[in-house]
């Protein structure tokens, strides 16, 4: 039925075609290879030269410039504690409010408190250094941190990437308030 001969040119041929698709790919990424020039595929935040460049105007109004518009003081005095609570949600899985630290330190009477004060919770570094900056945790203090805390604190071990709703912010404020 097969005899080593047959056997032979079946691996002959199935290894030809291989070897032929390889070439090709070869010869294709050659010719349209996309990224950097020299083929270096993991130069992230290197500058590449284009062939021209198109001039952008900053039209403004961005996202940036309508979060510094908001007047946090009138969200504080709006705020429903009760939505906080809900907006805690996101909070529970690392921080506790009954005195016990988790992945995070509790955050019981964390309002008015001072930054990275916790007895026997390991904070970062960044977060030490940062007790500098902002010494104790005001509403202030708290809804900027809140709003994107690697981007206040670069190197903390919070993994969270932030509260974009400035009402949730002022909620969650308002609800950590409450807990003494």
């Amino acid at each position: 039925m097969f005899d080593t001969m047959t056997i032979t040119k079946a691996a002959g041929a199935l290894i030809g075609s291989l070897l032929a698709l390889l070439l090709l790919f070869w010869a294709a990424t050659g010719l349209y290879h996309v990224g950097p020039p020299g083929g270096a595929d993991h130069g992230e935040g290197e500058e590449v030269a284009q062939a021209y460049s198109i001039p952008v105007e900053n039209a403004g109004g961005g996202e940036a410039e309508a979060e510094e518009e908001i007047d946090f003081e009138a969200l504080m005095a709006a705020a429903d504690p009760a939505a906080g609570e809900r907006v805690f949600g996101k909070c529970r899985s690392c921080h506790k409010l009954d005195g016990s630290d988790g992945i995070g330190p509790h955050l019981n009477g964390v309002m008015g408190r001072a930054v990275a004060s916790v007895s026997g919770f390991a904070y970062s570094d960044p977060m030490v250094a940062h007790a500098d900056e902002a010494p104790e945790w005001t509403p202030e203090a708290m809804q900027v941190f809140l709003a994107d805390p690697r981007g206040v604190v670069s190197g903390t071990k919070m993994t969270f990437a932030g509260l974009p709703e400035a009402e949730d912010r002022a909620n969650l404020i308002a609800y950590l308030q409450e807990q003494p």
